[in-house]
């Protein structure tokens, strides 16, 4: 489980089914077999050298992800699991991604604030709400704003110096993950009420 709280902004060594990441913060207590998020994707650290490590990334991964988008020089948002005594101060993010969405702008506010706004496929909108959780590319954001077929999100200069947003543009694919309490709420809702 994660917050949604970047660590580090790594960069990509090699792309494809092995992904390799260079890095050094999360690096400090990495291990063989952990779980580590990439652009908010929960994979396996394998082969952790001292500037970086790699993970395997399954069919299943590539095609609900934008891991296989992702070349050499690319930037990718970095989280390790949390611990019992870890703050939790995004929301709970599984690394479990739904679906990706495409970035359809993100404009400038002033006071290096930004607006971002992503177009979200049409089933994931019924666990969106205003003011609620969402993770893109594995950052928690409060939504802003929602429409007919977007969420918006408003991104402070920390979010958007520290992550990878501040190199996206126009048309890029997003993870997206929502949140998992919405989801198992329909699951119980749907189960004991008629509808």
């Amino acid at each position: 489980m994660f917050t949604g709280i970047v660590e580090e902004l790594g960069t990509v060594i090699a792309a494809g089914a092995r992904l390799r990441v260079g890095c050094s913060t999360v690096l400090e207590d990495l291990s063989e077999g952990a779980s580590i998020a990439v652009n908010g994707v929960c994979l396996t650290a394998v082969g952790i050298d001292k500037n970086s490590f790699a993970a395997d990334l399954a069919p299943e991964t590539l095609r609900r992800s934008n891991l296989g988008d992702l070349r050499e020089g690319s930037r990718v948002n970095l989280e390790r699991p949390v611990t019992p005594a870890t703050r939790l101060s995004g929301h709970i993010v599984q690394g479990h991604v739904d679906a990706t969405g495409e970035l359809v702008s993100i404009d400038a506010l002033g006071d290096q604030n930004y607006w971002l706004k992503v177009r979200v496929p049409r089933a994931l909108h019924k666990y969106l709400v205003e003011k609620g959780s969402i993770a893109i590319d594995g950052i928690s954001l409060t939504i802003a704003s929602l429409d007919s077929d977007a969420v918006s999100v408003t991104i402070i200069p920390h979010t958007f110096s520290h992550t990878s947003l501040g190199t996206s543009r126009a048309g890029a694919r997003l993870n997206i993950e929502v949140d998992v309490l919405a989801k198992h709420i329909e699951k119980l809702l749907g189960e004991n009420f008629p509808r």
